[in-house]
């Protein structure tokens, strides 16, 4: 996908998924050279596992439950809960309950695409 400067909306089933690892897919949403959203599934049980980047992010929990490590901090995070992970800040999730994050990245994900 490569949004053109035209295309203001893009809809979600349009969008193609992408299995990234073991009961994990990923959906890039839409981006442009700052900013990126991205639509991550996790069945049960998967692990996002731990790692940093030089991308700030910001992740909002759409459904399920997570334990999420940020830093030295460890979280159980459900439905409506956010987290922050700053630049190369290690970071990483534990699926409980299968669902959904959100995640924003500044500035975008050139290896997403």
């Amino acid at each position: 996908m490569t949004p053109a400067s035209t295309d203001f909306f893009l809809q979600d089933d349009a969008q193609p998924w992408q299995t990234v690892g073991e009961g994990i897919r990923r959906k890039v949403l839409t981006y442009e050279a700052s900013l990126m959203l991205v639509k991550v599934s996790f069945e049960a049980g998967s692990v996002g596992a731990l790692h940093q980047h030089v991308h700030t992010q910001m992740s909002y929990v759409e459904s399920g439950v997570f334990e999420v490590v940020v830093g030295d901090e460890q979280r159980a995070l459900k439905a409506g809960d956010t987290f922050y992970a700053p630049s190369n800040v290690w970071h990483g999730v534990f699926c409980q309950e299968a669902g959904v994050l959100l995640d924003v990245f500044t500035p975008m994900r050139e290896d997403f695409v």
